[in-house]
């Protein structure tokens, strides 16, 4: 009963929910006869590239397990098991199912453009504490792993190479391909601490809003995914992203926002947005691919372009996500009055960067107040050659650690020391994030006047920022933002640079 159904009324009768009482819908490996308040699933006699239902007892076997795996979410809705009469004499094995309202699918709440924020954050009540209590152990874990990650990534890319360059945009593809790559490369330690803190379970696997009913009483989850234990041992991260995916193909990308957000508040789980993004893409691109392999196939209802236009706009947004998830190491850097830290703490604000100042990290060093003034001589006391090194050196240690958990890092220092600029680009290479250096610049007089006037954490005076200028050394690849004018033209030339003139 997904969105790849089709159906027909067998009888002009209506039922109760002003539907006709009886009613046949048909997906590739199922058949879901309609009769009255009731629902009769039986799988076909299909032989499909993920699954072999050709076998009388394998079908029964996994009716049996569809329907003891969905009574986990909605006990009340699959009512039990039968047998069908044959003409020949047989049986065939059925899931009966209490009929659900069609008026209360979430897929038909969004598609009349109705708010859905309750419904949503109900949603992902439910589910919190489904997810928190679904079995789990080192079997299941292994599934949430990088490399089991990587696999299916890699799974899906391979089923999609020969559409590249014909349905989907060649390059659009490679970029998926690239960007699933660098992060997954990257973020090892993150996924071994989603394993470590069992956040991988034996899940729904196949969360969509056709899928989903919401009734008074609270939502009714249905069909999750049965034929491949595999397939549903996930992050339960990556359960909730299918149904903000699907909420976002429908059009209600608010929505499927708030799911997120509700999700977090209600399992506690302090997931990066990054990873977030990227569970998105992964189920988009997923769905994409399946969208392609049926525009290859005659459907019987849609014209013949539906399903390869789904699969254009669902590789695009998967793109869309994995750029927005990008893992992203920002340098500011400049003379002291240069604005860096103003600049610094804006693309903190408004990229969802965390922030780390040497200013205030070599205080904290020092076991000094950060607003306590500790001002000295060029190279002197806490400003020495050794604990700038010994600053820069935490400064990348804690980078790299937030780097490798999924965590974008805008840092916030002068950067006028080659030796440092060396750490900068290791520890993007290592943890295989995007590099953006930036050096602030002001005219001499604009930057003396602010240095008076500023009253912030920074000790430089007039003649170390005066010094520091003059031994300042070009840094190849670094783009100088003028900061003269006015700060929101700044933030902007930067945010150019960083996300590019056409996503900033």
């Amino acid at each position: 009963m997904t969105d790849e159904t089709t159906s027909a009324a067998t009888d002009s009768g209506m039922s109760a929910h002003g539907v006709p009482y009886g009613e046949v819908r048909e997906t590739h490996s199922g058949l879901v006869v309609l009769v009255g308040e009731t629902a009769y699933k039986v799988k076909k006699p299909v032989e499909l590239a993920f699954l072999d239902f050709r076998e009388r007892d394998d079908r029964r076997r996994v009716c049996r397990r569809e329907l003891e795996l969905n009574r986990r979410l909605a006990p009340d809705v699959y009512v039990g098991m039968t047998e069908l009469p044959q003409a020949d004499g047989s049986t065939e094995p059925a899931i009966v199912m209490r009929r659900m309202p069609d008026e209360h699918r979430l897929a038909t709440l969004v598609g009349r453009g109705r708010p859905v924020t309750d419904e949503v954050r109900r949603i992902a009540r439910v589910m919190a504490a489904f997810h928190a209590g679904a079995e789990h152990g080192p079997v299941i874990a292994a599934e949430g792993g990088v490399r089991a990650l990587r696999e299916r990534w890699r799974h899906n890319l391979e089923e999609v190479a020969r559409f590249r360059g014909t349905l989907l945009d060649d390059a659009i593809v490679g970029d998926v391909e690239r960007l699933s790559d660098r992060y997954t490369a990257g973020r090892e330690d993150l996924f071994d601490e989603r394993i470590d803190d069992g956040r991988i379970v034996d899940g729904h696997g196949d969360l969509l809003a056709d899928d989903i009913f919401c009734l008074a009483d609270g939502p009714r989850i249905l069909d999750c995914l049965e034929f491949d234990d595999r397939l549903r041992r996930i992050d339960a991260l990556d359960d909730m992203a299918c149904l903000a995916m699907d909420l976002e193909r429908l059009g209600a990308s608010a929505a499927a926002a708030e799911l997120m957000t509700a999700y977090r508040e209600f399992s506690a789980d302090t997931f990066p947005t990054s990873l977030a993004h990227h569970y998105i893409a992964y189920r988009a691109f997923m769905r994409a691919k399946v969208a392609a392999l049926r525009a290859e196939q005659p459907r019987v209802g849609h014209g013949p372009s539906e399903p390869a236009a789904e699969a254009v706009r669902l590789a695009g947004l998967a793109r869309d996500h994995l750029r927005r998830g990008e893992v992203r190491l920002v340098v500011v850097g400049g003379a002291p009055g240069t604005g860096k830290s103003t600049l610094a703490g804006a693309l903190a604000d408004r990229l969802e960067l965390t922030m780390i100042s040497s200013d205030r990290l070599r205080k904290e060093l020092a076991g000094i107040d950060p607003r306590q003034h500790a001002g000295a001589g060029w190279q002197e006391g806490i400003y020495s050659a050794a604990w700038t090194n010994r600053t820069y050196d935490e400064m990348l240690r804690r980078a790299t650690a937030l780097l490798g958990r999924g965590e974008s890092v805008v840092l916030d220092a002068s950067w006028t020391e080659p030796a440092h600029r060396v750490l900068v680009e290791r520890a993007a290479q290592a943890t295989y994030s995007t590099l953006t250096v930036l050096r602030c610049a002001v005219g001499a007089e604009v930057a003396a006047a602010r240095i008076l006037a500023r009253d912030d954490i920074s000790d430089a005076d007039e003649t170390v920022a005066a010094t520091m200028s003059r031994a300042e050394r070009p840094w190849p690849g670094a783009v100088t933002i003028d900061t003269s004018g006015d700060e929101k033209e700044s933030v902007e030339a930067a945010l150019a640079v960083v996300l590019g003139p056409d996503r900033s």
